[in-house]
């Protein structure tokens, strides 16, 4: 195993994931926001899950989102 390759191979990965995922949530409470389902001061309970099958892995990261 090259643990070089291994780790630039996650690090890309999780850039990956965390860029798009940063769209996403933008994009939804700018749509919640709009919609008047959200005000834009709120805080909220987020929850990510990665999970890679062929390592068994499956783990929980929580956390919270805050709009001020």
């Amino acid at each position: 195993m090259n643990d070089e390759a291994l780790n630039m191979s996650i690090r890309k990965f999780l850039k990956t994931v965390g860029v798009n995922s940063q769209l996403a949530i933008e994009k939804a409470v700018n749509r919640a926001v709009a919609d008047g389902k959200l005000k834009g001061n709120e805080s909220f309970p987020a929850a990510m899950t990665l999970s890679i099958g062929k390592l068994s892995l499956d783990v929980k990261f929580d956390g919270e989102i805050k709009l001020e």
